[in-house]
């Protein structure tokens, strides 16, 4: 972190900051081996942690097609960040912590799960000293530090999901926002997995599929409200991806299901404290 990202974290924080790197995420992998629907037979399942280690090195090298769509359709749905604190959650390599901070935000503070995609995020330039090691389950900050929390492909992973909702209804400031991006139940259903191929051989990470009802209402049990549920599909942005991994064939097909469910959140703890939670927005699960 920078030296103002250093006071957030550690003034604001209940203990010291590791200033590692970050990591806890997830997003199917689109190597030539596995693209097929997306949904791959691999044999090996590894824990979040030793996936991600084991990832993080090519990480960036492979074109993702879900990555690219969520890219895509993100950018517009980030709402005003100008001035304020931010939380990457789950920022792996730091793919979205530029993004952030080109849009204004006062800090940007990614938290991961993995050193291994933390040390890659932490070659990137202006991102290394923002960067933190940890837990989503238990977040190392003190309470409403947060404007704004993004975590993207995160959610699957973490099989107590009232713990991570806990977590950012308390750090992330009342009324303020929090945005999760997951594969999609549909597209889970159907069998899509986070996996790649190394080295090794081939991987796929545990993973743990939830209804959006259930993600819904686990929020909601915590404070937390959704306002809305958007889902994305694959379009002709996505195409040459396909097509480079020699998998244009499978494009078709796999427009035909939604890839991507983008969760929109807001934090009415501070609304709660004054009597008038839920009479600006309407539950998206009503």
């Amino acid at each position: 972190m920078d030296s103002a990202s250093n006071q957030l974290a550690e003034a604001q924080s209940r203990k010291p900051v590791n200033r590692l790197s970050v990591g806890e995420r997830t997003a199917p992998s689109a190597n030539e081996d596995d693209i097929d629907s997306l949904a791959s037979s691999i044999s090996t399942c590894i824990s979040v942690r030793e996936g991600y280690d084991r990832w993080a090195p090519i990480y960036d090298r492979s074109p993702n097609p879900v990555l690219a769509l969520e890219e895509r359709h993100l950018k517009n749905m980030l709402p005003d960040l100008v001035g304020k604190n931010i939380l990457d959650l789950a920022c792996g390599t730091g793919r979205w912590i530029p993004r952030l901070l080109a849009r204004g935000a006062r800090r940007v503070i990614g938290l991961d799960l993995s050193a291994a995609m933390l040390r890659v995020a932490g070659d990137k330039a202006g991102i290394r000293e923002r960067l933190t090691l940890g837990d989503c389950k238990q977040l190392p900050f003190a309470s409403e530090v947060f404007d704004f929390a993004l975590c993207s492909f995160a959610l699957n992973h973490i099989p107590d999901l009232d713990m991570v909702a806990r977590e950012l209804a308390r750090t992330v400031k009342g009324q303020g926002r929090i945005l999760i991006t997951e594969m999609h139940p549909n597209a889970y259903a159907q069998g899509w997995r986070p996996g790649f191929r190394d080295e090794r051989g081939a991987a796929q990470i545990e993973t743990v599929g939830r209804s959006a009802e259930n993600v819904v209402s686990g929020f909601r049990a915590n404070g937390v409200t959704c306002l809305k549920l958007s889902d994305l599909f694959f379009g002709e942005p996505e195409r040459p991806i396909f097509l480079e991994a020699q998998k244009g064939d499978t494009f078709d097909s796999a427009c035909r299901v939604p890839v991507i469910q983008v969760y929109h959140f807001t934090n009415f703890n501070g609304y709660e404290r004054v009597g008038d939670r839920g009479q600006r927005y309407a539950d998206c699960s009503d």
